[in-house]
């Protein structure tokens, strides 16, 4: 699923299922991150790290712990670029190389509808008045909840190329159904604030995909090192 929102320099492993997660193996500096944890935060903590070290055996590069850095944004290998998800027994990790990508963002969410009272929270007017013509249009799927991810993808790219939090009110994203398959698409996130600085090139949109499918909903952004 995760993998059709993304280039070719962006290789992606995702899995499903709680028997999966359960298998996976984690390093000791990462079973010291979560010995605390409940066992079902350690099993998807283990599962989708299960799934970035699948994504380094397809860019060639030995398997290794990722530990969460700041803000708990995972600390990926020198050299490559990532982002992690995971939702509903689904776990995903998508890698480059830095020299390909400059930054990557994805997320998964159940195809549910987003809480009412988290809406406004997460949300601009001119993006509300976007949903409700999306609602009218295709009612068959949840917009406000597609939105919040679309958002929560552009964080995880922005936060490796700024280590500034951004807002969920300093981005305007607006979804596109693109005219093609009935469930995929694309979105562009304007910056409401100043965006990060590539080379001598600063950023001012991100721009990203979406697909809805078996009871889920994924988002992916891609930031091009140029």
């Amino acid at each position: 699923m995760i993998d059709e929102l993304l280039p070719d320099a962006v290789v992606a492993v995702e899995t499903y299922g709680a028997e999966e997660a359960g298998r996976a193996a984690l390093y000791p500096e990462e079973q010291a991150v979560v010995v605390r944890a409940v066992a079902k935060r350690r099993r998807e903590f283990a599962a989708v790290r299960e799934c970035a070290r699948r994504a380094m055996d397809k860019l060639g590069v030995p398997r290794q712990p990722v530990l969460p850095g700041e803000r708990g944004a995972p600390r990926w290998p020198a050299g490559l670029v990532g982002s992690m998800t995971h939702c509903d027994g689904y776990y995903a990790a998508a890698l480059a190389r830095a020299t390909d990508v400059a930054s990557l963002g994805i997320d998964a969410e159940p195809h549910a509808a987003l809480p009412e009272e988290v809406l406004p929270a997460v949300t601009l007017p001119d993006e509300r008045r976007r949903l409700d013509l999306l609602g009218g249009r295709r009612p068959d799927i949840h917009w406000p909840r597609l939105l919040f991810s679309a958002k929560e993808s552009v964080y995880k790219a922005w936060f490796p190329l700024t280590g500034a939090w951004l807002d969920f009110k300093e981005a305007d994203v607006d979804i596109r159904t693109d005219g093609g398959t009935p469930h995929t698409g694309s979105f562009q996130a304007r910056l409401l604030v100043p965006g990060p600085l590539l080379g001598e090139h600063r950023l001012t949109r991100f721009d990203g995909r979406w697909t809805v499918r078996a009871g889920l909903l994924a988002t992916a952004v891609t930031v091009p090192v140029s």
